[in-house]
C-alpha cells in the first residue's frame, strides 16, 4: 500500500533534527529528544502547523520556552514545503507551507487516486473489530444501528491506516434469554395454529415475535406439521435451530440495508461445545482468580483493582455472560492471535469495561490491547417532538424502519456525527431535507457538483484531457485553501485509527465541502478565455472529487454523480 503525503510527519522530523543540532552546538543540554507534537493552530493566521516542542523541552533544559523556540526555528533545516517559520509566546514554533508546494500536491492526490488518504500506521497489525453483537432474539433497533455504523466505519478507517482487519459479530446464542425467546416463538407458533396464547410472564411480547412465528411456519412446513401433531418444545430441537437461523437472517438483511457485513459470525454456544470455556475457567482457577462463595463461583476482581468481585457461575449453575466473555476474549487473543481487539458496546455495558480489563491481566495479557468503545443512546425526533414508538407496530422502532424512512446515507452520517460517548438526537425531518441544512446532502451535493463540472468540460467544451494542466497556476487563496484541506485526509485517517473517534470524518467532510463551495463561488473553473487556467482548475476539481469520494467511502456513504 502506498502511503499518502504526510507533511505533518516530515515537519515533526525537521523539528527534532533542529533540536539535535542545537544540542550538538551546546545551545541545549544533551538529552533524549521527545517526539515533536505538530498540530493545526486554531487561528490560521498563526500558520498551517504549530509545535509546542519547546515547551516540552523547557523544564529539562532550564530555559525559557520562547528562547528555545527561537533556537529551534533558526536551526530548522530547509524543506521545499516550508515557506516561513515564526515563533510565538509562550513557546510555539509556527510553520507556514509554501503556496507552490501546496499547489503541487494536487498531482500527488491525483496519482494516489482512490487510495488517497491511506497511511502506514498499522503496518499490518491484526485487529479485530467486534460490533453489533445483539442477542438474536429480535430485530436490530435504532440504538443498535449507531454501534453498527460506528464499527463498520472504524473497520474501514483501520484498513486505510494499514491494519489487517477482521469484522466480527458475536452471536449470543447461549443462555437464558435465548431459551426464553424460543419459548415465546413456540407459543406464537401455536397461536398461529389456533391454540390459546401462553406466553411466559417475562417473555418477549413485541409484535415482531408474532410476525416471525407466522413467517417461520410458512417457510418451514415440516415445523407446522410437528406443531399440529402436538409436539412440545423440548421435543423439537429443530425449532430452536430454525428459529436461530431465521432470526440471524433477519439481522443480516437489516444490516445489509446499511451496507454492513461481517467476516465472522462467532457462536457463543461454540465456546461451550468446543470445551474452550471449561479450559479457560480451569486456567483462571489455577492462577488463583476464582473463588467459591455464597453458593456461586466468583472471579476475584478485587485482587486486580476492582471494587468488587464478579459472579462467573450463578448458584443455579448457569454461567453469566461475563464468564462466556472471558472465554471469548481468550479465544480472540490467544487462540486466534489478534494483536488488538476493539469492542463496540452499548451504553448498558459501561460497567462491564473495567472488569474485562481486569480479566486481561488475569489471563496474562496487556489490557491496552483491548479497546472498548461505548456507543451511547439515540433519541429520535421529528423536529422538536420525540418519537418513542413505531408507527407500524406500536412498539420498538427498528433499524429497518429508520433506513426506509431517511435512507442509508443519512443514517450513517448522522450516527457518526457525534462522539460515540455522547447521547445523540437524530432529527428525522432534517435527515430527509434536501437542503444545505442537511449535512449529508450538503457534502454529497458538493461531490455531485464537482462531477457535473468535469462532465460539462468533457461534453460541452470538448476538453477530453487536462493532464497537461500546470498546477503552478493555482494561486488563488480559495484554490490553495481547498488543497490545504484535502491534504488533511491522511492526518484524519491516522487520528481516527489512533483515537477511534469516528466523528472526525463527517466533520472533515463538511469542512471540505465548504472549502469547495467557497472556491466555486470565487473561481470560474471552465473559462474559454483562459484555457491554461481551466486545465489547471480541472485537475484541482479531479483531486477534490477523489478526496470527497474517499471520505464518503470511508463512512460507507454513496458519492453521487448527480443530485
Amino acid at each position: 500500500m502506498t502511503a499518502s503525503p504526510m507533511i505533518k510527519h516530515e515537519l515533526a522530523a525537521l523539528l527534532e533534527q533542529a533540536v539535535r543540532e542545537a544540542q550538538a552546538r551546546g545551545l541545549l543540554p544533551a538529552a533524549q529528544v521527545p517526539e515533536a507534537p505538530v498540530e493545526h493552530p486554531q487561528n490560521p493566521a498563526h500558520g498551517d502547523y504549530a509545535s509546542s516542542l519547546p515547551m516540552k523541552l523547557a523544564r529539562a533544559a532550564r530555559k525559557n520556552p520562547l528562547e528555545i523556540a527561537r533556537t529551534v526555528a533558526e536551526l530548522l533545516p530547509p524543506h521545499p514545503a516550508v515557506a516561513r517559520v515564526e515563533v510565538a509566546a509562550p513557546g510555539f514554533v509556527n510553520i507556514r507551507l509554501a503556496d507552490g508546494w501546496v499547489a503541487a500536491q494536487v498531482e500527488s492526490i491525483r496519482q494516489a487516486g482512490e487510495r488517497f488518504g491511506a497511511v502506514e500506521a498499522g503496518a499490518g497489525t491484526k485487529v479485530q473489530v467486534e460490533f453489533v453483537s445483539v442477542n438474536p432474539t429480535g430485530p436490530i433497533h435504532v440504538g443498535h444501528g449507531r454501534g453498527a455504523v460506528l464499527g463498520s466505519t472504524l473497520a474501514r478507517v483501520l484498513e486505510a491506516a494499514g491494519y489487517t482487519v477482521q469484522r466480527e459479530y458475536y452471536v449470543n446464542d447461549a443462555g437464558s434469554q435465548m431459551e426464553l425467546y424460543y419459548r415465546c416463538l413456540y407459543a406464537r407458533c401455536r397461536e398461529a395454529l389456533g391454540h390459546p396464547l401462553e406466553l411466559p410472564a417475562d417473555g418477549y411480547r413485541g409484535q415482531y415475535v408474532k410476525e416471525w412465528a407466522e413467517r417461520l411456519l410458512s417457510e418451514q412446513p415440516e415445523l407446522r406439521l410437528r406443531l399440529q401433531a402436538g409436539a412440545a418444545l423440548d421435543e423439537m430441537p429443530e425449532l430452536r435451530a430454525s428459529a436461530l437461523r431465521f432470526t440471524l437472517d433477519r439481522i443480516r438483511e437489516d444490516l445489509a440495508l446499511l451496507g454492513i457485513g461481517f467476516d465472522e459470525w462467532f457462536s457463543e454456544q461454540g465456546l461451550y461445545d468446543s470445551g474452550l470455556y471449561d479450559r479457560v475457567m480451569a486456567l483462571l482457577r489455577e492462577r488463583g482468580h476464582v473463588q467459591e462463595k455464597e453458593g456461586a463461583r466468583w472471579f476475584v476482581s478485587t485482587a486486580l483493582g476492582e471494587d468488587k468481585d464478579n459472579v462467573l457461575v450463578r448458584s443455579s449453575g448457569l454461567p453469566t455472560y461475563f464468564a462466556s466473555d472471558i472465554a471469548y476474549h481468550y479465544d480472540k487473543f490467544v487462540a486466534r492471535g489478534f494483536d488488538r481487539v476493539i469492542d463496540i458496546w452499548g451504553a448498558d455495558h459501561q460497567g462491564h469495561v473495567s472488569r474485562m480489563k481486569a480479566v486481561m491481566t488475569a489471563l496474562g495479557l496487556d489490557p491496552a490491547r483491548l479497546q472498548i468503545v461505548i456507543s451511547q443512546l439515540v433519541t429520535l425526533r421529528r423536529g422538536a417532538a420525540i418519537v418513542r414508538v413505531s408507527k407500524r407496530t406500536g412498539d420498538i422502532i427498528t433499524l429497518r424502519e429508520l433506513v426506509e424512512e431517511v435512507g442509508p446515507d443519512a443514517c450513517r452520517f448522522f450516527f457518526l456525527a457525534r462522539s460515540a460517548d455522547a447521547q445523540m438526537d437524530f432529527d428525522l425531518e432534517l435527515a430527509k431535507r434536501e437542503s444545505q441544512e442537511n449535512p449529508v446532502y450538503y457534502v454529497q451535493y458538493a461531490h455531485a457538483r464537482i462531477a457535473g463540472i468535469l462532465e460539462h468540460a468533457r461534453r460541452e467544451k470538448g476538453i477530453t484531457s487536462w493532464d497537461d494542466g500546470a498546477v503552478s497556476l493555482l494561486t488563488h487563496p480559495a484554490e490553495l485553501a481547498l488543497v490545504r484541506l484535502m491534504l488533511q485526509l491522511p492526518e484524519t485517517v491516522e487520528l481516527i485509527a489512533r483515537t477511534l473517534e469516528a466523528q472526525h470524518l463527517p466533520r472533515y467532510a463538511q469542512e471540505l465541502a465548504t472549502a469547495f463551495h467557497l472556491f466555486y463561488r470565487d473561481c470560474r473553473v471552465v473559462d474559454d478565455a483562459a484555457p491554461d487556467l481551466t486545465r489547471a482548475r480541472l485537475k484541482l476539481m479531479e483531486a477534490a472529487r477523489l478526496t470527497l469520494a474517499r471520505v464518503l467511502g470511508l463512512m460507507g456513504i454513496a458519492a453521487p454523480e448527480q443530485m
